[in-house]
């Protein structure tokens, strides 16, 4: 086999492992999981097409690198991606009889993002250029952005799943945030980008701001997700006792 094409699913198999690891509670049918990745995989047709439409609308990059760099972070990866990947993890595990505690949330929707960016990683290793130099990059910084942004997301679908009371407002977040954090960490880079191609000190000192920007979001959305991964873990477990325990208000008196 390819040895960049192992190095292109070589992290979203380390990130696929992490988390189902962190399911120690009750952990999810191994086949679910397939299932979700697989739809995960899918979900680039979709995105892709949206983005297509999308793309053309963009303000030329030449003229208005902000404007063009915004633009294609927010509306066109970040607002396109995610919400192909929410309508389609509501879709796979909403009325799932196997959606029944708070990290399974976390659980599928980073099963689901995988899936999109392992695919999302093939088609860019497999382009030729410097594939290795591609995999090393996308695997440090892309791949683990994709499963920050399902945490996220896997985050509050498991709050509307199992706080009906402010459903309408989890499900709005977990399409808001991810999209939030995909458009940031999209739009730095292509800013940067756009601006790169420029030989001036100003555009250059810009870029070197954006960069310095890009490695603490980066940085704090690892922090901001596994305080997340944590919170419904305890969440779980407290799920789990109240179960085995109904004590349904029953206090103990001395």
């Amino acid at each position: 086999m390819n040895i960049a094409f192992l190095s292109a699913i070589l992290p979203v198999l380390i990130l696929l492992w992490f988390i189902y690891r962190k399911d120690k509670n009750q952990p999810e049918p191994i086949g679910k999981l397939i299932l979700t990745f697989f739809v995960g995989c899918l979900s680039v047709v979709p995105a892709g097409l949206m983005e297509a439409v999308l793309t053309p609308l963009a303000p030329s990059a030449e003229t208005s690198p902000v404007l063009n760099g915004l633009f294609n972070g927010y509306c066109v990866a970040g607002l396109c991606e995610e919400l192909c990947k929410l309508l389609l993890l509501l879709w796979v595990i909403w009325k799932s009889r196997h959606f029944d505690e708070y990290f399974d949330g976390i659980v599928y929707a980073a099963y689901l993002s995988l899936g999109f960016a392992c695919v999302e990683n093939i088609s860019y290793v497999m382009q030729g250029g410097d594939p290795m130099g591609t995999a090393f990059m996308r695997g440090l910084l892309a791949v683990p952005a994709h499963f920050l942004f399902a945490v996220t997301m896997g985050y509050y679908v498991s709050l509307a799943k199992f706080d009906p009371a402010g459903r309408q407002k989890h499900l709005f977040f977990a399409l808001l945030y991810p999209v939030l954090l995909h458009g940031t960490y999209d739009a730095l880079l292509m800013v940067s980008s756009n601006l790169g191609g420029s030989d001036s000190m100003v555009s250059t000192g810009i870029t070197g701001v954006l960069f310095i920007v890009f490695i603490i979001f980066d940085v704090r959305m690892w922090k901001w997700g596994l305080k997340r991964i944590k919170r419904l873990q305890q969440r779980s477990r407290e799920q789990d006792f109240d179960r085995q325990h109904p004590f349904d208000g029953f206090t103990w008196n001395f």
